[in-house]
């Protein structure tokens, strides 16, 4: 699936959710996404989460 398929899903299913829900549900959402979108990529190796764990070494 190309990137502007998935950009299309996500954006359809942000509006669903701001219909029913309403702006607050809206935000909650984005929120959700933006910690869904840097979980993978931290787990696809493109940005490194290893900094912001205290007490945790790279060993």
């Amino acid at each position: 699936m190309s990137a502007s398929s998935v950009g299309i899903f996500a954006g359809l299913l942000l509006a669903l959710v701001f219909i029913q829900g309403g702006f607050g549900w809206f935000v909650l959402a984005l929120l959700f996404a933006g910690v869904g979108y840097v979980v993978g990529a931290h787990l696809e190796g493109k940005i490194d989460l290893t900094a912001l764990v205290p007490g945790r070494s790279r060993g």
